[in-house]
């Protein structure tokens, strides 16, 4: 405890660091508060039980759990940050594939970077419009539509209203992150996955006790502690590969090359494609939802195997999305690991792996490594991914069966050990110990590869 309050003493003592911090927390702060401002023209009682009638097993419940409650509440911020995530992610995809975008984001620097910046905004709003309109139609849908109010003036001011919510947090992430301390869109999200833990974590105590099952209570935060333990385990494991430089450059531009005989590392993530392979999965999951809503409009009765897809704790859901899961790690692994450029740049530098030749023999071995060390990283993905259907098949209430597992336990660690990691480095700058005792935090940004200067 004594070092906790020596350590929370230390961050405040560096005015950059406090300051920060405060002007994060006060921007977080904004953006919960316009969680909970309804949008006009929404009748708030009727919205409410039509979303308590919708069923606890609803996969549309996973996107409330994103937005942190705005979305059953038709909040100004009920889109939250999420249609800018969706066009980072299509950016991100085009500048594998199209030329163009490749250009943007390894050649032209800085210039690049802020075109798919400006890129990214835009395509945020067209993505903003089009979910904008198909979730006003849900609202409607439920009949949650004050009588009075026109179904024009409602879609065409709501419609705006909600774009203006969603590049209004997408500026607030990008000034957290500029000004505060952490990656902002990244808090956003997670500020909205822990507003709804109190909730959760309150109805799962009434529930246990009122059963008197305490002990069940406490062996469930067992679980708990240790599945997080093993989320970070696995977002940090990292599978080093020994690289030795075979000479030493002389002169100015090689004065900080490494002496021959010199050793470093590839380090290979065990988990390179990090939440993104839940999230793809998760949207083509949202297929068959759409599609049994539309054949219940036309008044077909979908199939038993079709809705039992919008239940995301039923064993064909589960199955399907743990398969798409795997399958999708793979798939954004050989998207971001790219063995013949680490080939590339060893040679350039005059380094190669022990036993291993240059060029063509680098190259199949590192691919033949990312396929070996992808392997457990996928299926601790897939798991994760399923472990909250699982949790709740043991009597958990669903709410807080979704912080076992999914994208949102992933989010967390993630974006913790990244903010923590920001926090570690500014207490070594002026001195002060770490946040642990022995070893560094390390964070997304703490990573450090070798294939950053290709």
């Amino acid at each position: 405890m004594n070092k906790f309050i020596e350590t929370f003493k230390n961050i405040w003592s560096i005015k950059e660091l406090r300051e920060r911090i405060l002007f994060t927390l006060l921007l977080l702060f904004v953006y919960r508060v316009g969680s909970f401002i309804v949008l006009p023209g929404v009748d708030g009682a009727v919205l409410d039980q039509a979303v308590s009638q919708r069923g606890s097993n609803d996969i549309l419940g996973l996107i409330n759990t994103f937005t942190g409650g705005a979305f059953n509440q038709a909040a100004i911020f009920a889109l939250g940050i999420m249609p800018y995530i969706t066009a980072s992610i299509i950016i991100q995809l085009l500048g594998f594939a199209v030329p163009y975008f490749q250009k943007l984001q390894q050649k032209d620097g800085e210039s690049g970077r802020k075109k798919i910046t400006q890129i990214t905004r835009l395509l945020t709003v067209a993505i903003t419009l089009v979910q904008g309109g198909g979730y006003l139609t849900y609202i409607r849908s439920m009949g949650a539509v004050h009588n009075s109010v026109s179904p024009s003036v409602f879609w065409m001011s709501n419609i705006i209203i909600l774009s203006a919510g969603t590049i209004f947090a997408m500026w607030l992430g990008e000034k957290i992150t500029d000004k505060g301390i952490g990656n902002g869109v990244s808090l956003l999200i997670t500020i909205g996955i822990i507003a709804t833990l109190p909730r959760s974590f309150a109805a799962e105590v009434i529930s246990q006790f009122s059963g008197g099952g305490g002990f069940l209570l406490i062996l469930e935060l067992a679980v708990l502690f240790f599945v997080v333990l093993a989320t970070v385990l696995i977002v940090q494991g990292v599978r080093r590969i020994p690289i030795q430089f075979a000479k030493r450059m002389v002169g100015r531009t090689g004065a900080n090359m490494p002496a021959a005989g010199a050793r470093d590392y590839i380090p290979l993530k065990v988990n390179a494609s990090g939440v993104m392979p839940i999230i793809f999965a998760q949207a083509i999951m949202f297929l068959p939802v759409t599609i049994a809503q539309w054949a219940a409009k036309d008044g077909n009765t979908p199939g038993d195997f079709m809705m039992s897809l919008s239940d995301w704790k039923s064993i064909p859901y589960n199955v399907i999305f743990f398969i798409l899961v795997v399958v999708f790690t793979y798939v954004y692994t050989a998207l971001l690991v790219n063995p013949q450029q680490y080939a590339e740049y060893l040679k350039r530098q005059n380094a190669f792996i022990p036993g291993i030749k240059p060029g063509k023999m680098t190259q199949d071995f590192i691919d033949t490594l990312t396929t070996r060390v992808t392997l457990p990283g996928s299926i601790f993905l897939g798991l994760i991914s399923i472990l909250p259907a699982i949790i709740a098949a043991f009597g958990v209430n669903d709410a807080f069966a979704l912080f076992f597992g999914g994208t949102s336990l992933l989010i967390l660690v993630a974006v913790v050990l990244d903010t923590l990691q920001q926090i570690e480095s500014y207490l070594l700058m002026r001195k002060y110990d770490g946040l642990v005792k022995s070893g560094r935090i390390k964070g997304r940004s703490g990573m450090q590869t070798i294939g950053a200067g290709m």
